[in-house]
């Protein structure tokens, strides 16, 4: 198959969602009809049953939730398809962040029951922040929810989107009885029956027939004639180039447990969903059909394989093609590396792929090379943008519980800091390790990976810090800034890259120091450049 073929059948996206919206429960069931699994797992923490797929590490066992993106690949009808399936919890937010850098558009999940939550509004902002494609599912229709119509109004009003529906509910909860599918004018009658893997399917291309009445009774069938004339008449009809600028989001109505309208969103999405996209770097635009390879690492996963403690970086490739045993650019060291076994995923299982196009995302194994945000190339110097580290908003002492093993806990934290689970800061005034976190449960990930992973104990000491703000002054020469750095030496770090970090104990000490430093920058994320 020619290049620019096999870059036209790849589809790369990301789920999107609040915790238990249904994210991984979806990944399952898209699997599942890809052929890629026999059996979907569940989430939620059961012995007996089975764990889910893209949730492969011990602790998201043991807890239930997802804590790190992970990276699935199928096929389904020709197309390649990649999904990153990332946490929904807001402690690991700043992992999906990232994650949305490699995606070329997003699914957002939402619950029936919940409507739109605080973490599903903060990620959607960051997909419309870089004009990425959304479609809406609104999951667990069988159970009772709000209904169909405050739902679009809800996701309209608080996300700030354009919807249009592509399927509709007929009821909801006790009285589901299927969906209306507005995209392939055909009735999908819901049978409540999980394990069959497709739902019976009738094509009715009039609703007026008395087809429909049949099927589904004369009330309910009056009652969705309304409502899709009312669809019809409130709703914009779908336009794939508003699609796929962003501002228009298709929305799908389905039960992601009980295998019920993930059909009919997968070869929607198969049909409309963008193919591998341009992607800006600091230098160029770079077009995804271009001969030469680029690529960027968007995600580092320490000891995917406890073993052999190998760390894997994950790189999405923007343009041309990657080759196995071909040596290629690290930009920011400026020397050539090779890798002899890149890895293509479907969640902890990997396999060696020879060639990988735009759009893919291939692990390679990493001796600690690799940091967040770094591009490969075929020689030219590119740097992409947009993989940012965010202030976090909790702050900790972290110690050595356990002097003999001193090595390996400096080593975890070095691993994992790289890997983006949190941000290490280094204070000025007596070399006391800082840990930053988004929120207060990556401490747990990060005292059981050590223990699990490193062999280390470490315990924690809270420390009142408000923001960390990287500092930028307009010049490291001047009276002002050097008074700065003697009157606040004792809240002044440097992080992993050894930039200056101020770390603020309140908003209003912040404020204060903005005012009296005028000359000087403060940042809440460390991309300011």
């Amino acid at each position: 198959m020619s290049f620019l073929k096999e870059i036209e059948r790849r589809r790369t996206f990301g789920i999107i969602s609040h915790p238990d919206a249904g994210k991984t429960t979806l990944t399952e069931k898209l699997l599942l009809f890809g052929g890629a699994i026999q059996e979907a797992g569940a989430v939620k923490s059961n012995k007996i049953k089975k764990g889910a797929t893209s949730d492969f590490m011990e602790i998201e066992r043991q807890r239930g939730i997802s804590v790190a993106t992970s990276v699935l690949a199928f096929e389904y009808n020709g197309i390649k398809i990649n999904i990153l399936d990332t946490p929904g919890h807001k402690d690991f937010a700043e992992d999906t962040f990232r994650t949305l850098t490699a995606v070329d558009s997003v699914i957002v999940v939402i619950d029936v029951a919940k409507g739109v939550e605080e973490q599903t509004e903060k990620l959607v902002e960051v997909c419309r922040m870089r004009n990425i494609p959304m479609i809406v599912f609104i999951n667990k229709l069988d159970r009772e929810g709000k209904d169909a119509f405050d739902l679009l109004d809800e996701v309209e009003q608080k996300l700030g989107l354009t919807v249009t529906p592509m399927s509709f509910p007929i009821g909801m909860g006790y009285d589901f009885k299927g969906i209306y599918n507005l995209w392939e004018k055909n009735v999908n009658l819901f049978s409540g029956d999980s394990r069959k893997n497709i739902e019976e399917t009738i094509e009715i291309s009039d609703l007026a027939s008395k087809k429909l009445t049949k099927l589904i009774g004369e009330a309910a069938a009056d009652l969705l004639r309304e409502e899709i004339e009312l669809v019809e008449g409130i709703y914009p009809k779908f336009d794939k180039t508003d699609y796929l600028n962003g501002n228009l989001q298709p929305v799908f109505f389905g039960s992601a447990l009980n295998n019920f309208g993930v059909r009919e969103l997968l070869d929607c999405f198969v049909d409309i969903a963008p193919k591998p996209r341009p992607k800006q770097s600091e230098e160029r635009l770079v077009k995804p059909d271009e001969e030469k390879f680029s690529g960027f690492v968007f995600k580092i996963h320490a000891n995917m394989d406890p073993n052999h403690r190998n760390r894997l970086a994950f790189v999405k490739i923007v343009s041309g093609t990657f080759e196995r045993n071909k040596p290629y650019l690290h930009v920011r060291h400026n020397k050539k590396v090779k890798f002899s076994s890149p890895n293509a995923f479907f969640a902890e299982k990997k396999e060696i792929v020879d060639i990988s196009y735009p759009g893919d995302i291939v692990g390679l194994q990493d001796t600690g090379t690799f940091k967040i945000g770094d591009t490969l190339t075929e020689g030219e110097i590119l740097n992409y943008k947009g993989v940012p580290s965010f202030s976090p908003e909790h702050f900790r002492y972290i110690n050595n519980a356990d002097p003999m093993k001193s090595k390996q806990l400096y080593k975890g934290i070095d691993q994992l800091m790289d890997e983006g689970v949190a941000q290490l800061f280094t204070l000025d005034l007596n070399g006391r390790k800082v840990i930053g976190t988004v929120g207060a449960l990556q401490y747990e990930v990060i005292q059981y990976r050590l223990e699990h992973e490193y062999g280390a104990k470490c315990t924690y000491e809270n420390l009142n810090v408000h923001k960390a703000c990287w500092v930028e002054p307009a010049d490291k020469n001047n009276e002002e800034f050097k008074e700065f750095l003697r009157v606040k030496q004792r809240f002044l770090a440097k992080d992993k890259q050894n930039q200056l970090v101020f770390l603020a104990d309140s908003m209003f000490s912040l404020q204060m120091t903005q005012q009296k430093y005028p000359s000087i920058k403060f940042h809440l994320t460390s991309e300011y450049s």
